[in-house]
């Protein structure tokens, strides 16, 4: 055996030829032992004609026998391979990663984008959206339920996976607890041998989705809730879930905690300290040794983030960071979860959770206020477009399916995203950039289609410019940002502008702010056509490392963004008893912004004479401070002075305070003049009772 070393200063490298009879191995040596293989794709890829020399020299060194010529050709082998810049491109030091970083089960997750919610239980059955734990299991009956319905549906509408809500509030399991006796074995559906959770879980194995679980902490139908030994109980609910029905993506922990219940027969209000009572910690201990690639849902992470909101969407500006141990569920400071911290140290990227529906299960009244695919497609690039992922509720039906206009909405949504951003106009071209940190780290990465290259930016370098020129003007007016997030988040400031034809350029027209970018970061700007468009990143943390961009025409029909009107109220004409005109328009303006803040708890509506009544519409506060939110109302005729009265229907507004949308709420027919609404809880003690709209029929 022998050994030749060339000694190469320009690259610090070492080669060894290893003769063993007819056989030379080349083991290519910098610092440390490089791969081989990686070796000769650079000589393929980057150097094909000094890659073939090469291969003709070692051939012949092969074939020879004189040992003075074998060392010879070693030795111009060497010269070869260090006259080429091949060693070179891996010379170029990654940038450090800027802390926090993710953990490559959130990469995973962020990469699914937009995933489905399931919202089903005894709240279907009993028109509820939370259930007060005290419905008999008996009325759980979807006689035509069909979990692989709900997969088919999923998969056509884009959707990488699905959570199920396997217990909410009201407590009752869909899979057979052997805890408990408040499960779907106690309904008739498919004679009490049937398992929800299962049957899911199978049905996502088949169609190619990841699977999930919602298991709600609180548990309205407990007598032990709020003590230590409801704890074990829940734990063990948890672990069975987690134990049997194969890999999960997510667990998903609810913020809602403690409040009025059923609790065995109490019927009282118990509270928690939510911080401390479920013993978080040790909850994700047992995921981590259970379900290890699961991300954990909550307020505060540890895995992902509630947005702060439940209308689908985050903030312009959004951070994957979280300070740690400082959100918890219940955070009351929840609206800033929209934007993230940018001095967080815990990676928690936000989920836009978002319903199709108005209301989380499903209700035969919002049959006809199905989200349309271009709300759908303004919250997907809300979200998803807003460094987010977009978990998007169904409600199934009573017949345990997924209602056909909510199918087919979300189908036409998927196809609506596909058009808009199907055609890539700079694939496959290298920008001109102005800073490059050179080698592996070039601008081609950008338009590779690759998630793992990436273009990044010399050491102290946080703004740069990136320009791509067309050979004839091009139709444009959406553009796809991407960095490299397994280094962390950096950019803090960014604008996109084109070329006009003298020359100059100029911002293209949208109205958000251009701040972060994240995972991901989708920009919908006023159609323009033009030989170029170029992205400023103007500010960073470090570095800039981004793997991605793309620039598209959505076509001619493509919207900057969609703006909801009021919910249609058609209601008959009314007055308020003691409320001027000035007073009664803020209720009746169709205008969401205009809201009536009032002392009084209870309102009384004049309909002028006597009237047949079914159905009373309240739409509370909806701006992002959300005042005067009723929790607990009471329904009822009276007289015109409020004396008289006769209660038609009592119940709570659940989920208000998140969901803060129409209460449509229903009672038997009646024939009055008046009808009065009596606030008899409200969210905040002692807050003003405020009404955005009101309406009856």
């Amino acid at each position: 055996m022998r050994i030749f070393v060339c000694n190469i200063p320009l690259t610090t490298f070492y080669i060894k030829i290893l003769y063993i009879k007819q056989y030379i191995i080349y083991d290519i040596i910098r610092d440390n032992t490089r791969d081989i293989i990686r070796k000769i794709i650079y000589i393929i890829t980057y150097e094909i004609t000094n890659a073939i020399l090469f291969t003709i020299l070692l051939t012949t060194l092969l074939l020879m026998n004189t040992r003075k010529l074998r060392q010879t050709l070693a030795a111009i082998a060497c010269a070869v391979m260090a006259a080429t810049p091949v060693f070179a491109k891996d010379d170029v030091k990654a940038p450090e990663p800027l802390l926090p970083l993710p953990e490559q089960k959130q990469i995973d997750w962020q990469r699914m984008e937009t995933y489905a919610f399931i919202h089903f239980g005894l709240n279907t059955f009993s028109d509820r959206e939370w259930g007060y734990g005290d419905t008999d299991p008996k009325v759980f009956n979807p006689t035509r339920l069909d979990c692989e319905q709900w997969a088919k549906t999923l998969v056509a509408a884009g959707m990488k996976g699905v959570i199920l809500t396997a217990k909410h509030h009201d407590g009752f399991c869909l899979w057979p607890f052997g805890g408990n006796d408040y499960n779907v074995s106690r309904s008739p559906w498919r004679d009490g041998k049937g398992n929800v959770v299962k049957e899911l879980s199978e049905a996502c194995k088949k169609h190619g989705l990841k699977f999930a679980v919602y298991l709600s902490p609180w548990d309205r139908s407990r007598t032990d809730y709020g003590t230590p030994t409801y704890l074990t109980y829940f734990y063990a609910q948890l672990r069975d879930l987690l134990t049997h029905y194969g890999p999960v993506f997510e667990v998903w922990f609810d913020g809602a905690n403690g409040g009025d219940g059923y609790y065995g027969g109490a019927r009282d209000k118990r509270t928690i300290d939510r911080k401390t009572y479920y013993n978080y910690p040790h909850i994700y201990q047992m995921l981590d040794s259970i379900q290890p690639n699961a991300v954990v849902f909550s307020d505060g992470g540890p895995g992902c983030r509630w947005v702060g909101n439940e209308k689908g969407f985050a903030g312009e500006t959004n951070w994957s960071f979280l300070p740690k141990g400082r959100v918890y569920p219940g955070y009351p400071n929840y609206p800033e979860l929209q934007y993230g911290y940018p001095d967080g140290d815990q990676w928690t990227p936000a989920e836009c959770d978002v319903s199709i529906r108005p209301g989380w299960f499903y209700h035969p009244e919002e049959d006809g206020k199905v989200k349309s695919p271009e709300q759908l497609a303004d919250l997907y690039y809300r979200s998803v477009g807003h460094n987010a992922t977009l978990l998007l509720n169904f409600p199934v039906n009573r017949d345990g399916l997924i209602h056909p206009t909510d199918s087919a909405n979300a189908v036409n949504f998927h196809k609506l995203i596909t058009r808009e951003l199907s055609n890539n106009l700079v694939a496959g071209m290298k920008p001109k950039v102005s800073n490059e940190r050179g080698k592996q780290f070039s601008a081609h990465a950008l338009t590779d289609a690759s998630w793992d290259t990436y273009w990044a930016t010399s050491d102290g370098v946080t703004s740069a410019d990136i320009t791509f020129t067309f050979k004839r003007p091009q139709t444009m007016n959406r553009i796809m940002l991407q960095e490299y997030i397994p280094l962390g988040q950096r950019v803090k400031k960014f604008a996109v502008e084109y070329l006009l034809p003298n020359g100059k350029w100029t911002a293209v027209e949208q109205g958000e702010e251009t701040t972060t970018i994240g995972y991901k970061r989708l920009l919908r700007f006023r159609t323009v056509s033009s030989k170029g468009i170029r992205v400023r990143i103007l500010d960073a943390r470090g570095p800039i490392c981004m793997n991605n961009i793309g620039v598209y025409d959505g076509g001619a029909d493509a919207q900057l963004t969609w703006s909801p009107a009021a919910d249609a109220i058609k209601s008959k004409p009314f007055t308020l008893v003691g409320f001027d005109e000035a007073q009664l328009t803020k209720v009746v303006d169709r205008d969401l912004s205009t809201v009536l803040f009032t002392d009084k708890r209870e309102l009384i509506i004049d309909l002028g004479r006597d009237t047949q009544l079914t159905t009373l519409m309240y739409q509370p506060d909806a701006s992002e401070t959300r005042h005067g939110l009723i929790h607990s109302y009471t329904i009822a005729t009276c007289n015109a002075d409020g004396t008289g009265e006769k209660v038609l229907r009592s119940g709570e507004f659940s989920n208000i305070q998140n969901n803060p949308v129409l209460q449509t709420i229903t009672f038997p027919a009646t024939t009055t003049r008046y009808l009065k609404l009596k606030a008899d809880r409200m969210i905040v003690d002692n807050d003003q009772v405020g009404i955005a709209e009101l309406g009856v029929k």
